[in-house]
């Protein structure tokens, strides 16, 4: 269970039937806000086989962790069981194709700064905002926070805000990863030149896939990024500064490979996936040359 995990799991607590399924266990699940703390005591699990079919399942891992988390999968989705899947990217469905029908999967995008300090314990740096489909499912979902502080919104244009988010992460993700900094500490001049080609080629997929975000939307999303000063990173950041694996396809790869699909050369995302792919293994070293070259 990882940042976004804890942060939903925290306001699920009360339920009473709530399970954590872990890689790491931990005693108490805390999750810290500027203005309240979440404590409880969750049943924890590390074990797919103790814990049987449910009624909601919420994959929040990375996008690149799905197969480890197949086991789960395996176990806990049963002829009754919706899952929710809060990961980067617009291929939540596709994603879980191999174990989970699509009709059984309800797409969630997620707005929620977060960082795990230690297993359980979670600073959460901004109010959670998740997104889904308004349909049956995605209404169900959203009750599921019922009472909470996260606002959970169901959106008739859902997959504009999917791209808009993918836009946001095309952008932020290659400049902090490659950089192995945060966007307050890279240059502006930089960030505005990279940005701009990455968001207008994600623009220009996701225009062939029937969404309408424009040239105009995407590259104002990458002048915000340009602009930002924030010394936190996204996640992505993280993983490379502690040698992690990258959410490279999800976030980048995507636009390569339903670009392809309709004819539209997305180069420099292409590039950005190569180097992302490797970048983990030299943890430190400013990239961002390398995908000018």
């Amino acid at each position: 269970m990882g940042a976004v995990g804890g942060v939903a799991a925290a306001r699920l607590a009360s339920r009473g039937d709530l399970v954590c399924c872990v890689r790491t266990p931990f005693r108490e699940l805390v999750v810290e806000t500027a203005d309240v703390r979440f404590a409880s005591t969750p049943r924890v699990e590390m074990e797919p086989a103790r814990v049987g079919e449910v009624a909601w399942l919420l994959l929040a891992t990375k996008a690149n962790q799905i197969e480890g988390a197949a086991p789960w999968l395996e176990a806990l989705v049963g002829a009754r069981t919706r899952v929710a899947v809060l990961q980067n990217g617009v291929e939540h469905r596709e994603r879980l194709a191999p174990w989970v029908a699509p009709a059984r999967v309800v797409p969630v995008v997620v707005q929620c700064p977060c960082d795990i300090t230690k297993p359980g314990h979670i600073v959460q740096h901004a109010p959670a905002r998740l997104t889904v489909p308004a349909d049956a499912d995605g209404h169900a979902f959203a009750a599921l926070f019922a009472g909470s502080d996260i606002e959970v919104v169901p959106s008739e244009g859902f997959a504009l805000e999917a791209w808009r988010k993918l836009c946001f992460n095309v952008t932020s993700g290659v400049l902090t990863a490659l950089a192995a900094r945060p966007l307050g500490e890279i240059d502006p001049a930089r960030k505005t030149e990279i940005g701009r080609v990455l968001a207008r080629e994600c623009a220009a997929v996701a225009r062939a896939e029937g969404v309408a975000l424009g040239d105009d939307e995407a590259l104002a999303i990458a002048d915000m990024i340009s602009r930002a000063n924030s010394r936190r990173g996204p996640s992505i950041l993280a993983d490379r500064l502690a040698g992690r694996p990258l959410e490279w396809d999800a976030r980048n790869g995507v636009i390569v490979r339903i670009g392809a699909r309709h004819g539209i050369d997305a180069p420099l995302n292409r590039r950005a996936c190569a180097l992302l792919r490797e970048a983990h293994r030299e943890r430190d070293a400013d990239w961002l040359p390398r995908l000018l070259a």
